[in-house]
């Protein structure tokens, strides 16, 4: 009788970015820069919104999210200071309305691969977050930010962190994603991504805006993601 060869796993770890994911900090960041930003651009052109404009944008680091905005209305860059102040003022709001996006901590407690975060928000502020909503055990300190790793998103360069301190190639990595430029940085590495559209903060348009970036598939209800981890995982072997 002939040996039974097991052929393994293409995906072995799993990745997921911490706002918008985790932790459904975007909608908070998004009512933030809307009141922050209102009587700073009080006059708009026709047909372009302020929210239409920060929608897009969310997943960026402030300083290229207000520098895109500005560039786009063709507008002189505020002073580093005050976007400074305003990047101290959204951080204020979401550590003050912290929660977890609902259901994750069960979500991927349920997913029995190792897992890590990379966030595009400083590695302080992720692992209180991981602490206060009770998902630090889920992640054992494994947090990437650019703080931490030098580059940030859409740089590849948390998520190819990420996969280094495994010790694993980057193509055994499953990714959750919420946002284009997360998408974007998570293929950059080589990486597959699970689109999640289920945060507050998601605008109409986003799924086909996360699989035009690279996003193998995309869900919205946190309760579906280990079966869908498992299907990804059974039509992926090698």
């Amino acid at each position: 009788m002939p040996d039974t060869v097991t052929t393994p796993l293409r995906f072995t770890h799993l990745i997921s970015d911490c706002d918008g994911v985790l932790i459904d900090s975007e909608a908070v960041a998004l009512q933030a820069l809307l009141e922050l930003l209102a009587p700073r651009l009080p006059n708009l052109p026709q047909g372009i919104t302020l929210q239409g404009l920060i929608e897009p944008r969310l997943g960026q680091r402030l300083v290229p999210l207000m520098q895109d905005i500005y560039k786009e209305l063709g507008l002189p860059q505020l002073p580093a200071d005050e976007i400074m102040a305003i990047g101290n003022a959204v951080d204020a709001a979401c550590d003050a309305q912290l929660r977890a996006v609902p259901g994750v901590a069960q979500a991927l407690a349920a997913i029995a691969l190792p897992k890590a975060v990379a966030s595009n928000s400083v590695s302080a502020r992720v692992l209180s977050a991981l602490e206060r909503t009770g998902m630090a055990p889920l992640f054992d300190q494994r947090v990437f930010t650019p703080d931490l790793v030098g580059h940030a998103k859409p740089h590849p360069g948390v998520y190819l962190a990420a996969a280094a301190a495994f010790g694993v190639p980057p193509s055994q990595c499953l990714v959750l994603e919420d946002s284009v430029t997360g998408v974007t940085a998570a293929v950059a590495a080589g990486m597959t991504v699970l689109g999640f559209i289920g945060g507050g903060h998601i605008a109409a348009g986003q799924e086909a805006r996360l699989k035009a970036a690279g996003a193998h598939v995309v869900f919205k209800d946190m309760a579906k993601l280990p079966a869908l981890v498992a299907a990804v995982m059974d039509t992926a072997t090698v």
